[in-house]
């Protein structure tokens, strides 16, 4: 039967650069791959067809001779003689470890493997985000087993290389003119088998505890500051370092104050006569307690800013503000004293509120 043509197999023009022949062969690669397709005669011959079309076009050379005297200037099936297994054509194509065989003559699987990162996530009083705080966490997490050491072999014994694919936790299954790495069955990739196994961890090598971690959290942190505590995480398999502990911070809602970064916004209520006339009120921050002067003719929503009053920066340059919105308060009940004299203020108001003699006479009413 007549060989088809490498270009054809591929389904690129003559003038395909290198790029596209690359492009196209892992494309058919991937489709007629025969562990994605087993016991499929057909698809295992696609893609023999593409390996060999493949090793001539992207060989400058090679490529040149077939295009001046066809298959005859490659030689019968010269193509796909590079080739002995599927290790060889995708380590020539650079696909490693898709279908779990590429580098499989060399390669050992580890058993080593760092241990998973952990997250706490602590709730903190706005207070305590102002002054920062040490806290103590009881984190439950999986640590090495102190009976094997993290070997999960009982003690004096230890795990034994897999004699079904002699510890490289993986087996060659061949198909003909291929071969595939697969994953080991009987030692599931580990490349050793644990015969006596730990009674402490039931030959995990790790055990749950849990552990008191204390920590220091810094003036300024607000919610979702994330704090790294290195180490802490769990435990590593076969040796690996531990992960770490991520602490994620929320911040309570606070009943007096609002806040917007740095900054935290508070309302205070003032009377009428302290809007008018003018007044010293006493407002709270998180420190304590602080004198605002409130001058005469104050409206309702004007905003005081009380420097230095906010939240520290995070990085410890200063501190934000307070800003205080004062709100004029209307009785909803009034004493007969206090009646008579809005009475009085009624008779001697005037509609020009801008006139300077309006606060006088307010002055003169209150005494």
């Amino acid at each position: 039967m007549a060989k088809k043509d490498y270009y054809e197999v591929l389904s690129v023009t003559r003038t395909a650069t290198e790029v596209e022949i690359k492009r196209a062969y892992r494309s058919l690669a991937l489709q007629y791959h025969p562990d994605k397709n087993p016991n499929d005669p057909a698809a295992e011959e696609k893609f023999k067809e593409a390996a060999e079309a493949y090793s001539v076009l992207s060989d400058a050379q090679k490529r040149a001779s077939y295009d001046r005297f066809g298959h005859q200037g490659v030689g019968a099936g010269a193509g796909a003689a590079g080739f002995s297994n599927f290790d060889d054509i995708f380590e020539m194509f650079g696909f490693g470890d898709m279908f779990g065989g590429g580098g499989g003559r060399s390669s050992r699987r580890t058993t080593v493997q760092r241990g998973s990162d952990l997250r706490y996530d602590l709730e903190i009083s706005l207070e305590e985000a102002a002054t920062g705080k040490d806290a103590s966490l009881r984190i439950p997490r999986l640590e090495t087993c102190g009976e094997c050491s993290g070997s999960g072999a009982e003690k004096g014994t230890s795990a034994e290389t897999c004699a079904t694919c002699g510890g490289s936790g993986q087996t060659r299954y061949s198909q003909g003119f291929f071969s595939v790495m697969r994953t080991c069955s009987t030692c599931r990739g580990q490349g050793k088998i644990i015969k006596s196994p730990c009674t402490n961890c039931r030959g995990a090598g790790r055990i749950e505890k849990e552990k008191t971690i204390e920590i220091k959290i810094p003036a300024g942190v607000e919610t979702g500051s994330r704090l790294r505590v290195s180490g802490e995480g769990e435990a590593g398999v076969g040796g690996g370092p531990s992960g770490d502990l991520y602490v994620v911070l929320h911040v309570k809602e606070h009943a007096r104050f609002e806040r917007q970064a740095e900054n935290l916004y508070s309302a205070e209520p003032i009377t009428f006569a302290q809007a008018a006339l003018g007044a010293e009120i006493t407002v709270g921050t998180l420190d304590g307690e602080e004198t605002l002067k409130v001058p005469a003719g104050t409206q309702t929503g004007t905003v005081f800013r009380v420097k230095g009053q906010g939240m520290p920066n995070l990085g410890g340059r200063g501190k934000g503000d307070l800003f205080v919105a004062v709100t004029v308060i209307t009785p909803k009940s009034l004493t007969k004293e206090q009646r008579k004299v809005l009475e009085q203020l009624a008779e001697v108001e005037t509609k020009d509120f801008s006139d300077p003699s309006f606060v006088q006479k307010v002055r003169n009413i209150f005494g």
